[in-house]
């Protein structure tokens, strides 16, 4: 069911945008509704809506993300394929359907240039390609510093995905997760996320009042398709192992973070898996729209690393 529901909210979502051709940090392209589309749409979107009950949302700090208390309660802003505004931030959980979860766990970062978050192609999308091999996964919104008039930095980004990564190992029981299969997925700005946390020891604070705080944050596996930032100048040995894609013609400049993360690697003899892709260049997403078969069967090449290091395998 929960791969059912996933794929009605989509359904659903994709009815309501209009004409996006344009791509840029994770832009997607829309659809216009032919008369014979909108009939259907009209007659089955109640039902997919009433199919599909939402997912869980649970906020990384219930009284607000620390020293911005007072602007919890601002709502987002989202329209078509994006959110903004986010204040109040959080991950959204998504399950496999019933006896199929294996334990693993991924938070997923969706790009956006720190401006917005592409939340649906390369959240709810990601989701639903993860859940189908018994993922469990957490999308995250986190707070965007060039968000125009925003108060945030980048301190504040790396604060919400160690939160969130924390959050999730302190509530695996609950979750049916292994708190040592928790990795992270991240795209463009979101893989510039994934770099903040995956090398520093994530260690928490033991004395820490809220037991959250106390977990560590670093996760055990990383995943970066088209990352942005900055490569880390030095691997350290023990960083976790890591999946990379990106296109080979990338306008952003994302490949060449992407063979920086890759050589460092190498470097600190620590597995690394990379697939640059001759064309597709940036912000193909899950790749559903591309016209290359490459970037269309990525995301296999991920399901096979996954199950390639055990990380699905029932525990």
């Amino acid at each position: 069911m929960a791969a059912v529901a996933i794929d009605a909210i989509g359904f659903a979502r994709r009815a309501r945008i209009h004409v996006h051709s344009k791509q840029s940090q994770g832009r997607g392209n829309g659809m216009k509704l032919t008369p014979r589309f909108a009939l259907v749409v009209g007659l089955l979107l109640p039902a997919l809506l009433m199919a599909a009950p939402a997912p869980e949302v649970i906020h990384l700090w219930p009284n607000g993300a620390p020293g911005f208390e007072s602007r919890k309660d601002e709502p987002e802003q989202a329209k078509d394929y994006w959110v903004k505004n986010i204040h109040y931030p959080s991950v959204t959980v998504f399950r496999p359907e019933p006896g199929k979860a294996n334990g693993c766990a991924v938070v997923v970062a969706p790009g956006g240039g720190f401006r917005e978050l592409v939340f649906y192609a390369e959240g709810e999308q990601a989701a639903a390609a993860l859940t189908k091999l018994g993922v469990t996964v957490f999308a995250l919104k986190y707070r965007l510093p060039r968000e125009a008039g925003s108060p945030y930095t980048m301190e504040h980004v790396k604060q919400d995905a160690y939160r969130a990564i924390r959050l999730v190992r302190s509530r695996a029981q609950e979750f049916g997760i292994d708190p040592h299969r928790v990795g992270m997925l991240g795209f463009s700005a979101g893989g510039a996320v994934v770099l903040m946390v995956g090398f520093d020891r994530g260690d928490g604070a033991v004395a820490a009042v809220d037991p959250i705080d106390r977990q560590n944050g670093r996760p055990d596996f990383l995943m970066m398709v088209y990352p942005g930032g900055d490569a880390p100048q030095v691997v350290p040995h023990d960083a976790p192992p890591a999946f990379l894609v990106c296109a080979d013609d990338d306008e952003y400049g994302c490949d060449k973070v992407t063979m920086a993360i890759v050589e460092r690697y190498r470097a600190a003899r620590v597995p690394v898996e990379l697939h640059l892709i001759a064309r597709g260049k940036h912000a193909f997403n899950m790749g559903d729209r591309s016209e290359f078969l490459a970037i269309r069967h990525w995301p296999d090449r991920m399901a096979d690393w996954l199950a390639d290091r055990g990380l699905l395998t029932r525990q």
